[in-house]
């Protein structure tokens, strides 16, 4: 079995070597075949120059900044694993951690890593407000798009490859296409698991405040979709 990591990033010229180096020293140890893709977002730093100088990897670039959602689906395209992972740039949920989602790949198609499950870790926690409109955001997603995932938005989710269709019907470039995506899953009968991990809130998260306002509008940009059969 072959997996594949997707590793989407946008001015991380200060921890994308270092997560790049323990990704692949996990997956030498633990899988016989796997493929590492790294998808550039136009980088305005020195972020491309360092990947280019790093062996086997994939690199792919966008020709310019279009969101994370947009290159985590860029490089599932390109992906030729059995199974995906998709992980953040800035290691806040560690590689180590797939080996607690792998033990559902026998029954689930997508695994989720969660925050929000009472078993999760939160090792730095955010400021008050961002944990505020996450918690709001949940809730939102889970009364709009009757979903029962508690963490749709943690960026270290492992599918089947069978998902991969599904990508084509994603409408949103950025941090909304998570939970576009799960619930595209549901619709179409693939079994989901959410699985506890543990979690470090990265000091320079991309995440600002107003990227959860627009997000909790996405929701209803999905919403509306479903009421008009888009997703056919």
């Amino acid at each position: 079995m072959q997996i594949s990591v997707v590793i989407p990033c946008y001015n991380e010229t200060e921890v994308i070597e270092e997560t790049i180096k323990k990704v692949k020293s996990f997956l030498q140890k633990n899988y016989q075949s796997f493929e590492i893709l790294i998808i550039d977002d136009k980088s305005t730093d020195n972020t491309l120059e360092i990947i280019k100088k790093i062996n086997n990897i994939k690199i792919l670039r966008n020709l310019k900044n279009h969101g994370k959602g947009y290159s985590i689906k860029k490089g599932v395209k390109a992906a030729t694993g059995d199974w995906i992972l998709f992980m953040d740039a800035d290691s806040s949920t560690d590689i180590s951690e797939l080996s607690k989602l792998s033990k559902y790949q026998k029954d689930y198609k997508l695994i989720i890593g969660s925050r929000a499950l009472s078993a999760s870790e939160i090792k730095i926690r955010q400021s008050w407000f961002k944990i505020f409109l996450g918690k709001l955001g949940n809730l939102l997603i889970k009364i709009v798009l009757c979903t029962n995932i508690r963490d749709t938005q943690c960026g270290f989710k492992l599918f089947d490859k069978e998902l991969k269709t599904l990508f084509n019907k994603l409408t949103i470039d950025d941090w909304g296409f998570d939970f576009e995506l799960i619930w595209l899953a549901k619709h179409n009968n693939f079994k989901i698991k959410e699985v506890p991990i543990i979690w470090y809130n990265h000091p320079d998260s991309k995440v600002k405040w107003y990227g959860y306002l627009v997000t909790l509008l996405q929701v209803f940009k999905v919403r509306l979709n479903i009421l008009i059969n888009k997703y056919k």
